[in-house]
């Protein structure tokens, strides 16, 4: 619930919101309204898949502070001709640590020397797995190394 593709309701529908000037102080509103710590990254161009229905905002333009992304600065409440390809994403500190093996970290690089290098793991339900490298990239890897404190 603290990582992928932002989605909001305005009456009684769900809808999506455009990556247009889409960043850190909008992801940072969505991660606090959702309590789930801080943005650590803004994905754009449908980073977690492509929504459906209507894209209620676009233009998002948040300070960081505000307690809802319905308090920021945009461009209105309707539906907008941006496309779905465009879909704003939200990667929350909170996502990466939800299923903390006892003593230890949620995530880990493992097959390399040093502790900042190697295949990706991931711990959830009790067991350590690797991630597929489908659509995998550098804004990917860089909040793992962040996570990891590597820089």
């Amino acid at each position: 619930r603290c990582a992928g593709r932002v989605e909001v309701q305005h009456g009684g529908h769900w809808g999506t919101v455009c990556d247009d000037d889409w960043g850190l102080p909008d992801a940072a509103v969505v991660c606090r309204q959702l309590g789930c710590g801080t943005a650590l990254a803004a994905p754009p161009g449908a980073w977690f898949g492509e929504g459906s229905g209507p894209i209620w905002l676009n233009g998002l333009r948040c300070r960081g502070t505000e307690e809802r992304l319905a308090l920021c600065r945009h461009r209105g409440w309707r539906p907008h001709v941006c496309v779905h390809e465009e879909d704003a994403s939200a990667v929350c500190s909170v996502a990466l640590t939800l299923d903390f093996p006892a003593g230890g970290r949620a995530v880990r690089l493992v097959g390399a020397t040093g502790r900042c290098a190697g295949r990706l793991e991931i711990f959830h339900a009790g067991q350590w797995g690797t991630v597929c490298d489908d659509l995998w990239g550098l804004p990917d890897a860089a909040v793992v190394c962040r996570q990891l404190g590597c820089g």
